[in-house]
């Protein structure tokens, strides 16, 4: 890094913008880094509210959309890209997201409703909730390469690389399970090592791990989401700006709070099956969710089942109307 990069970060801050979200915590966060070259972490939610809300944040820091300069995604859920075309309108920045987006927004959607409703079926999906969920499943697709047009990304990211964005050296680190893409953002700022962690390393709850929905490839939703805290307990990290809480101090709680809470759904979901709860992820699921969204429930219900069967804590066999029943070895 030259002299004048690190005199320009010895002054740098970071300003918490926030959008309203229907579900809990109620809020999603972007990140404005007043630099010489304005730089926004996440683009928040997806509508006109949003869209007044994050306008409104920053003007409260003396900054227009307009003067962004560089904008960086952290995944590609609707509430942390919703304003990338409100961003791109106005400032017309340098845009940088994960490299494997561009692949996953290739997708596809005829051949992703076929591949979801069989998973989902597997799950014990049925009737209308299963042609619910190959909806949602395509209609996330066009929704989300809408909001994060391949095009107007300038940088895609890999895993594991440093990358030079306005006056930062920042060091992107993968961080599967939540979201396959998900990519967190390591830099020094002001003597601190900072992460911008999008989805991970909240303050008060584990995101669910959705991984990749019902597509191919959620059986692997919670070993990939371990391994992603296995990469961030490598981290040195000093302070924490989240997706959906305060910026924080108490990382490593935070990851071991996450990992613990992996582990209690393995065990609970063990646990379910001996106790006769059921034998499929959505009657399991059933168990679990209270007032919560039976939706994705499910699919990390799915994946924890597909984990422990790999582990051979369980096995399982598919009936004849498609449908994996599980019990324990």
């Amino acid at each position: 890094m030259n002299e004048q990069a690190e005199q320009m970060q010895e002054s740098t801050t970071v300003h918490r913008l926030e959008c309203s979200v229907d579900w809990p915590p109620e809020n999603v966060a972007a990140y404005l880094v007043d630099c010489a070259e304005p730089i926004l972490f996440d683009a928040g939610m997806a509508g006109e509210t949003a869209r007044e809300e994050l306008t409104d944040d920053i003007a409260t820091h003396g900054y227009e959309l307009a003067d962004i300069e560089h904008l960086v995604v952290t995944h590609p859920h609707t509430d942390h890209i919703g304003q990338v075309q409100a961003v791109i309108d106005a400032a017309d920045p340098e845009v940088y997201a994960p490299a494997s987006i561009r692949r996953r927004f290739e997708r596809d959607p005829e051949d992703l409703g076929d591949t979801v409703r069989a998973n989902a079926q597997a799950a014990g999906v049925q009737g209308e909730s299963l042609d619910d969920a190959v909806e949602m499943s395509v209609e996330s697709l066009k929704r989300d390469s809408r909001l994060l047009p391949s095009e107007a990304v300038d940088h895609w990211l890999g895993r594991g690389e440093a990358v030079e964005i306005g006056p930062l050296t920042v060091e992107t680190v993968h961080t599967p399970g939540h979201q396959a893409d998900h990519l967190c953002y390591l830099a020094d700022l002001d003597g601190e090592r900072v992460l911008f962690s999008g989805d991970m390393a909240l303050g008060t709850f584990r995101p669910v791990a959705m991984h990749v929905g019902f597509d191919d490839g959620y059986e692997d939703a919670i070993g990939q989401f371990y391994t992603a805290l296995d990469t961030l307990a490598d981290l040195d990290v000093d302070r924490v700006f989240t997706g959906h809480d305060d910026p924080h101090t108490e990382f490593e709680a935070r990851v071991q709070h996450d990992r613990e809470s992996l582990d209690r759904l393995l065990d609970r979901t063990r646990e379910a099956l001996e106790d006769g709860s059921g034998s499929t992820a959505v009657e399991i699921a059933f168990q679990r969710s209270g007032d919560r969204n039976m939706e994705y429930l499910v699919i990390e219900t799915a994946s924890a089942l597909a984990h422990l069967d790999g582990e051979g804590v369980l096995t399982s066999e598919t009936d004849d109307h498609g449908v994996r029943r599980y019990e324990v070895a």
